[in-house]
């Protein structure tokens, strides 16, 4: 499985007939790695509506065919568009091609009036991979533990989320075998040293830490 760091909170998981983009914020985002009009994934996840999450989602969905998975409250935004939509709720587990994909709680604004937003536990070619969306550090995230987490994708800016120094904490609740951070930098009031999350997170977990640049991509 290959996963790919578009910049911010954008990924493409790779895996067999399968790519997953996550949060597509490419167009307007000074750290993407590409273009819109050059990500042709088959699925698409959206932990919420802000534009920095929900991004070219409608683009890239039309001109993929892709379907489109998030919370219920994007449905009437997804219909109007003509766009293939699955929507679910906190703690339930969606049907996907590629396997499982449970809606998991992040404590954050939604962009819709009277909405939520989301993370994801994606299970796929017998990897779990967590994306946490944005999210504050929460107690519950204790019980992600019992995933078995392969890969935790997690914010640490700040400001509008977690920081460093809570990511790690969120880190020693979730128990992942790996993390790669994200959300930061991309805008000045997110600016984080990464390899100080780094340090401290492999000082005080089992977790291995990965800083992947926008572009970069790891093999899982």
């Amino acid at each position: 499985m290959k996963v790919t760091f578009l910049g911010h909170a954008c990924f493409l998981i790779e895996t067999g007939a399968y790519s997953i983009l996550t949060d597509p914020f490419l167009s307007g985002n000074p750290m993407a790695a590409r273009r819109a009009e050059d990500v042709r994934p088959t699925h698409i996840l959206v932990s919420h509506a802000h534009d920095d999450h929900l991004g070219d989602t409608v683009g890239i969905a039309k001109a993929s065919g892709a379907t489109v998975y998030s919370t219920f409250d994007l449905n009437s935004v997804m219909e109007q568009e003509g766009i293939n939509f699955s929507g679910g709720n906190i703690g339930g587990t969606l049907p996907a091609d590629f396997g499982p994909l449970k809606l998991v709680q992040a404590i954050h604004s939604s962009g819709l009036a009277g909405g939520i937003a989301c993370g994801f536990v994606i299970e796929t070619d017998g990897r779990k991979i967590y994306h946490a969306g944005d999210t504050a550090l929460y107690g519950d995230m204790a019980f992600l533990a019992r995933e078995n987490i392969d890969l935790a994708l997690l914010p640490i800016g700040d400001y509008f989320t977690m920081g460093p120094e809570d990511a790690v904490e969120a880190v020693k609740l979730i128990k992942p075998k790996q993390v790669i951070p994200m959300h930061y930098n991309t805008f000045p009031p997110i600016a984080q040293d990464p390899n100080e999350f780094k340090r401290l997170a492999e000082s005080e977990t089992e977790a291995k830490v990965v800083i992947l640049e926008p572009g970069n991509q790891i093999r899982i």
